[in-house]
């Protein structure tokens, strides 16, 4: 397979906690989704989330906006955004909540979310995976990083046919 050509830009986590939204600069992680034509809306404190599939720290999705608050995790704010990304604009303005249309999407929507961790200052590719890895998700090959880099040639292809990543660097484009 072809390696990603990605920069980390930062370290993978040690620990079990993850990089949430009030580790970051909101104005990056918005501007971020801006180029997808999304809205980052920043829930308060203590407050139910909007969309959340998983209930609150979770980010959550209704339509076009993405909700998070400050003890949100990036990974999470990530994978939700990129279930919009992936979605034609009509569609994305019926989605309240679940947005998954297909095994083949979700996996689509797993390479994504850490693509847009490395175009987000502060986070990287690898401390996303990394992260993913701490919350809990699990994939065949051990870790998300193995399934990134070993595992994700569907995925990849699937992300390339739907012109969301340059199919050559594979990154965004």
């Amino acid at each position: 397979m072809n390696q990603p050509k990605l920069a980390a830009n930062a370290a993978p986590t040690t620990s079990n906690d993850v990089l949430r939204l009030k580790d970051i600069a909101f104005i990056d992680a918005a501007t971020l989704l801006a180029r997808f034509d999304l809205h980052l809306e920043c829930v308060a404190d203590n407050a139910s989330i909007p969309g959340s599939y998983w209930g609150e720290p979770e980010a959550g999705i209704v339509g076009n906006t993405v909700y998070a608050r400050d003890d949100t995790p990036i990974h999470s704010l990530l994978h939700e955004a990129a279930h919009l990304i992936v979605l034609p604009p009509e569609r994305r303005v019926a989605v309240h909540t679940d947005a998954t249309d297909s095994v083949e999407e979700e996996d689509a929507v797993c390479v994504l979310q850490a693509l847009l961790g490395d175009a987000l200052p502060g986070v990287g590719y690898l401390r996303v995976l990394a992260d993913m890895d701490a919350w809990g998700y699990t994939f065949r090959l051990g870790s998300a990083q193995a399934y990134f880099e070993q595992d994700a040639e569907s995925a990849w292809q699937w992300l390339a046919t739907h012109d969301l990543i340059d199919p050559i660097t594979r990154r965004l484009p």
